[in-house]
């Protein structure tokens, strides 16, 4: 649609800035990685399946000293697979863990790209509920004890959570929250028969726009076996260079090292190459300080915009970092791809994510249809207020609509 329609106001995908992306100081560590003969060719030749040993060093040490506060050697390079992008990440854990008809529990909401990718593989999802500051956990106990009167607990792989910056509400998830999670799992194992894995996406975690130190599952005790910690070097750097990593159980590392080698034979050599220079140089957290202060900017003109245009009765999730906003609307105001609102919307030049497409397929419950997902991400300022005054605008008119057919 953004290439058919010139005019479209995009507030739906979440595409960074690309006025954040650092060209100049790309083209500098490719001439430098270049410039040294057995450098470039190692660059340019293949490498191991599972990454360039010094990326997988740095990320390890990253995350031990900045990301997660973790002891010694629990972030070990040994367990670090480098991928392409963290969504290759995702596939490849769903790929070695689940059959179709196996069951995954997700965020209500949680990242619609992966509810995609269940579908694809013929997995059952269930949804726990979503809080300022993680799941329901008495709504979590209710799902659990439902797989276990159905049955279906013995077909449990893993729940899947993004913990920093959520996508698609913005939140932080707390540590205690994660703990919670973790030791429920661990205690339902024994009714399942089979190890089930906590999976946390952190691909937004250094897009928090303050240094908030909200530990990862990583840091529980015993976690080594159970938890996957899945980030990403895309989006808080360059989108168009597709580096992600997962550090994982040591039970599942020839698993998915045998299948990514059939996707790839390992991920591309010489963007592991610009990415590891990138963290050597210090120029990755420089720029992470560029991308906090941009992206708060931009979150606040889409805040002032939302509380200058929308209804009063409108609710806001307010982001901690990443890109998005999270809007909930009466329950009879429909947003989704049919309904009136967003048709109008589109008529009027703006594209906003239906919240619907964020919710799991469960049996157990209906999917919301009132609610939406904004990204100030890529548009400019005036974009973002155009934008939302128009969203707004149209908003109000769907309102006074239904008030008019109930009068």
């Amino acid at each position: 649609m953004a290439l058919t329609q010139p005019g479209l106001i995009y507030l739906a995908a979440g595409f960074t800035d690309p006025d954040t992306l650092p060209i100049e100081e790309v083209r500098i560590i490719v001439d430098d990685v270049l410039s040294d003969e057995n450098c470039g060719k190692s660059a340019l030749q293949y490498g191991s399946t599972k990454g360039l040993p010094k990326l997988r060093e740095l990320t390890a040490e990253r995350l031990q000293r900045v990301d997660l506060g973790l002891p010694p050697g629990v972030a070990d390079a040994d367990r670090v697979v480098i991928t392409h992008g963290s969504q290759q990440l995702l596939y490849l854990l769903i790929e070695a863990l689940c059959d179709p008809g196996d069951v995954v529990l997700v965020e209500d909401p949680t990242y619609f790209v992966f509810l995609g990718l269940l579908e694809g593989r013929g997995v059952k999802t269930h949804g726990v509920k979503l809080t300022p500051d993680g799941v329901d956990l008495d709504h979590f106990d209710y799902v659990l004890r439902r797989l276990v009167s159905s049955g279906e607990i013995k077909r449990l792989k893993l729940f899947y959570i993004v913990t920093y910056a959520h996508n698609p509400t913005g939140i932080v998830w707390s540590f205690v929250k994660k703990a919670a999670v973790l030791e429920r799992l661990l205690r339902i194992e024994k009714l399942a028969g089979h190890p089930v894995f906590l999976v946390e996406d952190a691909a937004y975690r250094d897009l928090l726009f303050e240094n908030r130190h909200e530990n990862s599952a990583l840091k529980i005790s015993d976690s080594k076996a159970r938890v996957i910690y899945v980030g990403t070097y895309t989006k808080p750097f360059a989108t168009g260079i597709r580096v992600g990593f997962g550090l994982l159980p040591p039970q599942l590392i020839d698993p998915v090292l045998n299948i990514k080698a059939n996707h790839d034979f390992g991920t591309s050599q010489f963007i592991q190459y610009v990415v590891c220079r990138a963290l050597e140089s210090g120029l990755y957290e420089r720029h992470l300080g560029v991308l906090h202060k941009h992206y708060r900017a931009k979150a606040l003109v889409m805040k002032d915009a939302i509380e200058k245009w929308f209804p009063w009765y409108i609710d806001v999730w307010h982001p901690t970092g990443g890109l998005y906003y999270w809007i909930r609307l009466p329950r009879h105001q429909c947003t989704g791809p049919r309904s009136k609102l967003f048709r109008t919307a589109l008529r009027q030049g703006v594209l906003y994510v239906p919240g619907c497409y964020c919710y799991a397929r469960d049996p157990w419950r209906k999917v919301p249809n009132h609610e939406m997902r904004l990204s100030f991400g890529s548009a400019s300022a005036s974009e973002i207020q155009k934008g939302v005054k128009r969203l707004g605008e149209v908003i109000k008119s769907i309102s006074s609509y239904h008030t008019r057919r109930q009068t």
